[in-house]
């Protein structure tokens, strides 16, 4: 289940999404799988329905999940297809990251590091 960090500084919305994509890309969660309800994802969750609409009209939006009317919120199969706005968007993101780690004196290796076992973690590997 999805955890939401609520002294985070992470708007709740964003939380779960990561959340979410996060137990697809380990397997958790897989294509086909049925997603809680709005109403039931917000009383497990401890959150306002109306973020986790947000949460869940974003995650279509961005082709991971889909509702079908009068029989829920299903996952998606992962897309081998890149999307131009979501690859600049994670580059801009990637830079920041870059930006602060380099006032951090944290070395390009260690990034490169960070990102590989990051990849492992997912893929459920062992670093």
């Amino acid at each position: 289940m999805v955890f939401i960090d609520k002294s985070s500084g992470k708007p709740y919305y964003e939380q779960l999404m990561l959340g979410i994509k996060e137990e697809i890309v380990s397997g958790i969660l897989k294509p086909g799988d049925q997603l809680l309800s709005v109403r039931e994802m917000s009383r497990e969750l401890t959150m306002n329905p109306n973020t986790v609409s947000k949460a869940y009209k974003l995650l279509e939006a961005q082709d991971v999940i889909i509702t079908v009317k009068g029989k829920g919120t299903f996952v998606k199969a992962l897309t081998t297809e890149m999307d131009p706005k979501s690859v600049e968007k994670i580059q801009r993101q990637l830079s920041e990251l870059t930006i602060e780690a380099y006032y951090q004196n944290i070395s390009s290796e260690e990034l490169k590091r960070w990102v590989e076992d990051s990849y492992k973690k997912i893929k459920g590997e062992h670093t």
